[in-house]
């Protein structure tokens, strides 16, 4: 897209692998992993305290993994360890993803509509877990885990589902739903909603304040922090449904919407339990999630700092109460917002929603209390109840402050890694996706690279500060070089007065967006110069182009309409996030060359 412009003058214009051997379509292959020197290192991971590994249950057993990059190969370690075998699916686009081989055993399904389609085909992934033989389906995070049509397909096919049964996932995969089984449990909700259908029904309900402003709109059946909007005002209502709709669909498979009212500065706090489905259910404590980006989790600690007994009591006796109440199976986090100090009894929460599912940050848990999250997963899908793993409430102690931070590809820069080291040493654990130097990454998936998590004895805040000091030397050992990351904003956000002082909350990053990005820093009134802006007629041509490779959702402008600095002109679909392309100056639109559906 091209854009005829009058320049101001007092604001000039800042410029702007094949590495697998080939799979044919629906052939199943051994494989032989390319990973060298340390092939044993990377496949096998030491042990977390209160692990599996003498339940002979899985031995010869064979598990299909769901899903792509670093939870595949989290699943395919568990599973290992275990005794079974594991098998990975890919897209033909995604061959290269190193999750692929990491497994014992790989497929290649066939091509989609698009680079997503094949791991949402609920009929295809059936057909290859019966035709090979498979015990286990592990759905991981994201795509098919909380797809209750995926799980009633396994589980009639005589397929194990490692996961809630699937009228729990029916359940909690209706955000409606799950808020009502909530108000009859006792716990406290937000006014919210039904499902709406347009941005005009949603107006209707804000009008009549029947949900009052601010809101937030979310997916009707996601999670994850994808498909949600904030409106603040109700001009922003149509353009926000719409563009909530689209990363619903695209992301979940479904496009509705419903609104709840939006609590500001508020923790985000978040409750991991498991339960075997024949009515035991045990939580293993709380997770801070409060620092995040567009609803995307950056940075988790476990436990919360400084958080009040009571207060911890009231959200977990909530969070095994709504298990309880469906006869929960199977790992999941029930989410919480808390306003208020942590450090007081009385403080207020509301219940959010439940993820049924294990999460990107259940390894920050692990790492806190210690339990091996993925292998009790297996295990419990398996028959065995939470007396037999020893699981029982008295058993599960926090032993130490755990912090993580997720690393992720930002757009820019290059597409191919000039180099790729992993930090390690005592108290770190790294999760990643398995990438190595002279590797391109696939940007129509998501960007986490891995999870970095750094760990301290003890829960005090002195364990805290040991844990945040590990982290920034971590960092410093992390080398991503050829492709933008988000490693200098961790350091950012982990070195902040009011990170390290506890006093931040979910607006934290929306209140300094330097953090993330230094050039949004804060300018004085001298160094803006005058506010009124004077522009020349001296005419440039200049040429906005994509950040990343992704696909055209939407073309805002037309050629002839005249743009200002910051206005949209282009919705870009990368890595399942949807991007805004913004003018960065002011001019007329001369050329289009691309449309809706573009890659």
């Amino acid at each position: 897209m091209f854009l005829s412009l009058r320049r101001a003058s007092r604001y000039p214009v800042q410029s702007a692998s094949t590495l697998r051997r080939p799979v044919t379509d629906d052939a199943i292959q051994r494989t032989f992993r390319p990973f060298t020197d340390d092939a044993t290192a990377i496949k096998t991971r030491p042990e977390l305290p209160q692990s599996f590994t003498h339940d002979t249950l899985l031995r010869n057993k064979k598990v299909l993994i769901a899903n792509r990059g670093e939870i595949a190969m989290r699943i395919a370690r568990a599973a290992r360890s275990l005794g079974a075998t594991s098998l990975s699916v890919c897209a033909p686009e995604d061959i290269s993803s190193p999750h692929v081989e990491f497994a014992d055993e790989h497929f290649v399904l066939p091509k989609g509509e698009t680079a997503i389609a094949p791991y949402l085909d609920i009929e295809r992934l059936t057909e290859v877990a019966v035709e090979n033989g498979v015990d286990f389906v592990h759905p991981g995070y994201g795509f098919l885990s909380e797809s209750a049509p995926f799980a009633q397909s396994l589980v009639s096919s005589g397929i194990e589902w490692v996961g809630p049964p699937p009228e729990v996932l029916q359940l909690f995969g209706d955000k409606i739903q799950a808020r009502a089984l909530a108000e009859r449990s006792n716990v406290p909700v937000v006014r919210g909603s039904d499902n709406l259908t347009s941005g005009e029904e949603c107006l209707s309900i804000l009008n009549n304040e029947d949900v009052r402003l601010p809101a937030i709109m979310k997916a009707a059946f996601g999670g994850g922090g994808r498909g949600m909007r904030i409106v603040r005002d109700l001009s922003q209502v149509s353009s926000s449904f719409d563009s909530c709709q689209r990363e619903a669909l695209t992301a979940f498979g479904r496009n509705e919407v419903f609104l709840e009212e939006f609590w500001e500065d508020t923790k985000h706090l978040e409750v991991q339990i498991l339960a075997d489905g024949k009515g035991s259910v045990v939580h293993l404590f709380e997770r801070d999630c409060t620092v995040q980006h567009r609803h995307q989790k950056v940075i988790e600690l476990a436990p919360a700092r400084n958080i009040h007994p009571d207060l911890r009591r009231r959200l977990v006796d909530c969070a095994v109460t709504l298990a309880r109440q469906c006869n929960y199976k199977g790992a999941g986090t029930v989410e919480f917002l808390v306003r208020g100090d942590l450090e007081s009894s009385e403080t207020e929460f509301v219940f959010m929603e439940v993820n049924p599912r294990v999460q990107v940050e259940h390894t920050v848990t692990e790492e806190a209390t210690g339990i091996d999250i993925v292998q009790a997963q297996l295990l419990i899908a398996g028959g065995r109840s939470l007396e037999d793993l020893g699981l029982l409430q008295e058993n599960v102690k926090l032993r130490q402050h755990s912090l993580q931070a997720r690393i992720t590809m930002m757009p820019g820069k290059g597409e191919i890694l000039n180099e790729y080291k992993e930090p390690s040493g005592g108290g770190i654990r790294c999760d990643t996706a398995g990438w190595y130097s002279g590797f391109k990454p696939n940007q129509m998936y998501d960007p986490l690279v891995g999870k970095l998590i750094c760990s301290a004895p003890g829960v005090t805040p002195e364990s805290f500060e040991a844990a945040r000091q590990l982290m920034l030397h971590s960092l410093k050992d992390f080398e991503i070089d050829g492709v933008a990351n988000n490693i200098g904003a961790v350091e950012r956000i982990l070195t902040h007065k009011d990170f390290v002082n506890n006093r931040y909350n979910t607006s934290f990053l929306t209140e300094y967006p330097e953090l993330l990005d230094p050039s949004k820093a804060k300018k004085t009134q001298a160094e803006y110069g005058s506010a009124k802006r004077i522009y020349s007629e001296e005419k440039i041509r200049f040429e906005l182009t994509p950040p990343m490779t992704g696909n055209i959702l939407d073309v805002k402008k037309k050629t002839g309409e005249e743009v200002d600095v910051g206005d949209v002109v282009v919705v870009l679909s990368a890595m399942k996030i949807e991007t805004e392309m913004v003018s960065p100056v002011k001019g007329v639109v001369t050329e289009i060359n691309c449309k809706a559906g573009d890659q």
